[in-house]
């Protein structure tokens, strides 16, 4: 080989290492172009929320999403120069790669998300953890709450006590965040290949998975065998059921909503509220990663519509004008898109591992 082809070798493996160990996406599938993203307002809710840098957000969201009593998490890029930025300008404007969480107080603490946090990071490291390096890589706790600043304090005295170097993670209230671009939101669900600094292998108080393997999509042939004509018609035609005159519009049985089609669980009976609009409605699914959002131009009016994960079947629609205190969503959901399992019968038909919601 000449010293011109090793050299040009040397370079492109130096290339693929950088993007195969770094936060650098190496492979971004483009969304459809109907598929769409809703954030909940959380900001006069009974939830409260906190904000967390540790270096490449992938992996720190991947890792506080999966535990029980973390309601909701998103990633972008906090406490930087100015109100805007993106991911190639980071770096110039000083922002953090940061996530968004909100938790549910009566379940988790803030204590224990801090304890946690501090335990997936290298808090005495300067703007770096992992294998990413810079100030967007920083560590820091940025909070809305004044009154959060006692406990982030007291957590943080007590972890400096396991290091003889300082703690560098920065504790800041939170003075901007831009949303990260979409290809960033729930990267590590979309590419679990994808890099990852963080240690997902031991969560603590981790809610059960729910894996799209599990839940395949019947032939269109088993699907008409399988439902009325009226089902038929909701799932997969897009069709709406009448208000009022539909199964669970006013079902107050505790258990599991799940997808006709797949059986796949999307809601649970705790979320179910009366909206007063003849449908079932939830303030939230059971996994933000079980359905899909996509816009909706029929009837002469834009609407966000709802689709199960893996059997891309019609459930409804989603609307802001939910009860505030739980995030301001309305899933309007027709009963002939859903199965009920109740609470006693869980067990027997295979979604025994979800009954901890129940307890």
């Amino acid at each position: 080989m000449s010293k011109n082809k090793f050299k040009s070798t040397i370079i492109v493996l130096l290339a693929l290492t950088m993007i195969l160990s770094s936060c650098a996406p190496a492979i971004v599938e483009e969304e459809e172009s109907d598929k769409i993203s809703l954030t909940p307002d959380y900001s006069n809710s009974r939830y409260k929320e906190i904000y967390l840098a540790g270096g490449c957000f992938w992996g720190v969201e991947a890792y506080f999403e999966r535990i029980i009593g973390v309601e909701y998490t998103n990633v972008g890029y906090a406490n930087g120069e100015s109100d805007t930025t993106n991911y190639n300008l980071i770096e110039e404007t000083g922002h953090a790669e940061t996530i968004y969480l909100v938790y549910d107080p009566e379940i988790i603490s803030l204590q224990s998300i801090l304890t946690y946090f501090y335990g997936i990071i290298e808090p005495t490291s300067v703007n770096k953890q992992g294998n990413d390096v810079g100030t967007q890589y920083r560590s820091g706790i940025y909070y809305v709450d004044d009154d959060d600043l006692d406990v982030i304090q007291t957590v943080t005295e007590k972890e400096q006590e396991k290091y003889s170097g300082p703690i560098a993670t920065e504790i800041q209230k939170l003075q901007n965040y831009v949303l990260a671009e979409d290809y960033h939101q729930d990267y590590l669900y979309k590419n679990p290949n994808g890099y990852c600094h963080v240690d997902l292998s031991n969560i603590p108080s981790e809610r059960p998975s729910i894996r799209a393997s599990d839940y395949p999509k019947p032939s269109d042939d088993e699907i008409r065998e399988k439902l009325t004509d009226l089902q038929y018609s909701i799932t997969q035609e897009g069709a709406t059921e009448t208000a009022f005159q539909n199964p669970f519009w006013n079902n107050h049985d505790e258990g599991l909503y799940v997808d006709i089609v797949t059986g796949e669980p999307l809601f649970l009976s705790r979320d179910k509220f009366d909206s007063g609009s003849g449908w079932p409605s939830f303030t939230r699914p059971i996994d933000w990663n079980v359905i899909t959002l996509h816009l909706d131009a029929t009837m002469g009016m834009e609407r966000i519509e709802v689709k199960s994960r893996t059997g891309d079947t019609h459930l409804g629609h989603v609307f802001n004008d939910g009860p505030a205190e739980e995030g301001g969503l309305r899933f309007c959901i027709n009963s002939g898109a859903l199965d009920f399992i109740y609470l006693e019968e869980m067990e027997q038909n295979g979604y025994g591992k979800y009954l901890m919601y129940f307890q």
